[in-house]
């Protein structure tokens, strides 16, 4: 497995929204993106960070910036989350971890000294270009969203 890291070209991907539709992130280029990788819809942590990125929306979207929030929960759960929470952002479903894997947002987790594979949280802010500038993995669900912008 290789790291992605601060330079690189972010990969490419589509996946399926909770409204049905597909996003390809190619088709973002000309604005930032921010993708953040959470385990689980409507788990305490989770949620916390769903709303701290829908609380900080203007703010995100006067740097040119929208957000992504990705999972492997089916389109039904990410409906259901999104609404619950009225979370103005797109929710995507990974159920393959395909795209957890090409941004390193899965793997081996440590909790309470027990090791196993899961979703790591993270969040990557990419370019108008396409090119990854900041990352990081293991974050907190506060204060996701205001440490994002302060990358953008």
């Amino acid at each position: 497995m290789t790291t992605l890291q601060v330079g690189d070209a972010a990969p490419d991907f589509t996946l399926s929204r909770d409204d049905g539709d597909d996003i390809t992130l190619n088709a973002l280029r000309g604005q930032s993106v921010v993708l953040y990788f959470y385990p689980r819809d409507s788990t305490p942590g989770c949620t916390v960070q769903a709303c701290d990125f829908r609380d900080r929306q203007a703010a995100l979207a006067d740097k040119n910036a929208v957000v992504l929030g990705v999972s492997k929960d089916s389109l039904a759960s990410h409906a259901k989350f999104r609404a619950k929470y009225e979370l103005n952002f797109p929710l995507l479903s990974d159920p393959d971890l395909a795209v957890h894997k090409a941004y390193d947002a899965y793997g081996e987790k440590k909790l309470y000294g027990k090791v196993s594979m899961g979703v790591i949280r993270s969040t990557v802010v990419i370019d108008g270009d396409g090119i990854v500038t900041f990352i990081r993995h293991g974050v907190r669900s506060k204060g996701s969203a205001d440490r994002a912008l302060g990358q953008l």
